[in-house]
């Protein structure tokens, strides 16, 4: 992907000196700027847009209509997440997302998938897709594997406390940050012991997935504290339930100013990739933060030359 200058700063991750990427299957995506990544439920009981895009003709349609608001990435899901959700078996998860993958590599743009099977994760990859999102962080057996065998695919390794059908009914205790540190550092352990390079590796500390609404927003006021990792930062707050929480929103498709909102703040944050339903809401509002941060650097520059 082409560089783009904005004005903005922050840490510098695994690459060559100096510079901020992430390396996929046909990309090396430049971190230089935030990237926004556009979702594509490809399910039928997702919790945000009720099964809207589950056939092969709409899920595409959508990808293309996400790409001209402005995403930078598509990430392909075709098993829901959603608390208390059952789990989709392997046939079905790949008779659903398999004929959209084989299309929507045509588009010529990084392509996410969002899975924790490894037999998933082969099928996808061997059809040219770019990157392995995977809520269980590589934990099921063999999907290590799967992307240690694949020579540049990229990888986002997540915190996720217990699974989806029990995290929220038993949710974690204590402070969240250390134990996402702590949790991240094991599973980067075991891909390191692989040999994966470390410009494969992005890092998502879970927003939602077995944490209560207090440590959500912690992620959030203390984000900066995860960037310690020494990865870039992909960040999921889109229409989320927490958010739902703090404002009195109970449909999560009408959450989509706050969700914004929270987008915004991450990437104020250091967050390098936000994951969002509401790509065009979301990269206008980057706009104005991007203009923001052009003009405080500017006059940095001109008082540092005075």
């Amino acid at each position: 992907m082409k560089s783009s200058k904005n004005g903005a700063s922050g840490p510098v991750f695994h690459g060559a000196p100096g510079e901020a990427v992430w390396q996929t299957s046909r990309f090396r995506i430049d971190l230089a700027q935030p990237r926004v990544m556009g979702i594509v439920n490809v399910t039928p009981d997702s919790f945000s847009d009720g099964g809207a895009h589950a056939s092969t003709d709409t899920a595409l349609r959508h990808c293309e209509q996400l790409l001209k608001e402005g995403a930078d990435i598509l990430d392909i899901g075709g098993e829901s997440t959603r608390p208390g959700s059952p789990a989709v078996p392997l046939d079905a998860e790949l008779a659903r997302v398999l004929p959209v993958v084989r299309e929507a590599v045509k588009l010529n743009v990084p392509l996410s998938i969002d899975t924790y099977k490894p037999e998933v994760m082969r099928a996808v990859l061997d059809l040219g897709a770019d990157i392995v999102n995977d809520i269980w962080a590589l934990r099921q057996p063999g999907a290590r594997e799967a992307v240690a065998a694949h020579p540049s695919c990229g990888i986002c390794l997540m915190h996720m406390h217990r699974d989806p059908q029990t995290m929220q009914a038993v949710p974690m205790q204590g402070d969240v940050i250390p134990e996402v540190l702590s949790f991240w550092a094991a599973q980067l352990a075991q891909l390191h012991a692989l040999q994966i390079d470390p410009s494969r590796i992005t890092l998502d500390p879970g927003v939602g997935f077995g944490k209560t609404v207090t440590q959500n927003f912690a992620l959030l006021g203390r984000q900066r504290e995860l960037l310690g990792a020494g990865y870039p930062l992909l960040l999921g707050w889109s229409r989320k339930s927490s958010i739902g929480a703090v404002t009195g929103i109970e449909v999560a498709g009408e959450r989509i100013v706050p969700s914004v909102a929270a987008a915004v703040l991450a990437v104020d944050r250091g967050a390098a990739i936000v994951r969002v339903h509401d790509v065009r809401d979301t990269v206008a509002a980057l706009a104005v933060w991007r203009a923001m941060k052009a003009a405080a650097q500017q006059r940095q520059t001109k008082e540092e030359l005075a």
